[in-house]
């Protein structure tokens, strides 16, 4: 089953593309929550795996009053969102001690791993150390598998090769294959494939670059092999996705 995350944030574009991040990495979101009221009464009806909180909300409360909700209950991990260095803001974090807290602007990395590493953690944190053949604190493998995912931003540009991630990790491919896809919930060909193909859908979008160069600069063997892999991803050749993008930024300035 899916996990669930509950998305508190009023800049919906910005909620929107966590939702799409998040989603294009196996978990389910809930978005179009703007207020500190409206995330306690969703929370008291919904079982969350995650909760990500803007900190600073426009209307009613700050999000860090829901974080001393859910500091006292203890029963969801929850991250910080903020673009904010204010000796204030910063305070109010650290009363509510949060598991994660996301900078903005942010970049797809930062979620993906923050995320995985908060409920990493928090599974572990109710297990009794005592009675476990081995300490869960001493696993390391969400910050080895977030030292790959920062190679794979970085160099999303290139062609990447398993033997390279499994090299950067220091595993055999086989128990890096294994590993990676226990936590990201795909394999790695599988999340770097889906991480060319949102960068491709931005460059469609802002660029006019042409398909083919896409298609070349992020690594494609070529054009049809590109235009193969997006439609199965979105449904849509690059072609169609970059007039719909068009069309919408066109009708947003009339």
């Amino acid at each position: 089953m899916k996990k669930k995350i509950l998305i508190i944030e009023d800049e919906l574009i910005i909620a929107n593309h966590l939702r799409i991040i998040l989603e294009s990495n196996g978990y389910n979101c809930l978005i179009g929550i703007t207020s500190v009221e409206e995330a306690r009464t969703e929370i008291n009806r919904n079982d969350f795996s995650l909760i990500l909180i803007d900190v600073n909300l426009k209307s009613g409360l700050d999000g860090t009053n829901l974080g001393k909700d859910l500091l006292k209950n203890d029963t969801v991990p929850y991250i910080y969102i903020t673009g904010s260095n204010d000796l204030t803001t910063i305070y109010k974090i650290k009363e509510t001690r949060p598991h994660g807290i996301i900078i903005k602007p942010f970049k797809n990395i930062d979620i993906i791993s923050t995320v995985e590493i908060v409920l990493n953690n928090f599974k572990y944190k109710k297990i009794d150390i005592t009675r476990s053949s081995a300490n869960p604190f001493l696993d390391e493998n969400p910050y080895i598998i977030k030292r790959v995912i920062e190679y794979i931003s970085e160099n999303i540009s290139e062609k990447i090769e398993i033997s390279t991630l499994a090299k950067i990790a220091n595993w055999t491919e086989q128990h890096f294959i294994r590993v990676f896809t226990k936590h990201l919930k795909h394999t790695p060909y599988q999340y770097v494939l889906q991480q060319k193909i949102e960068k491709s859908k931005i460059l469609l979008k802002e660029t006019n670059i042409s398909i083919g160069n896409i298609a070349f600069d992020l690594g494609f063997n070529s054009y049809s092999n590109f235009s193969v892999a997006f439609k199965k991803e979105t449904g849509k050749t690059p072609n169609t996705y970059r007039n719909e993008m068009k069309a919408k930024k066109f009708s947003k300035i009339k």
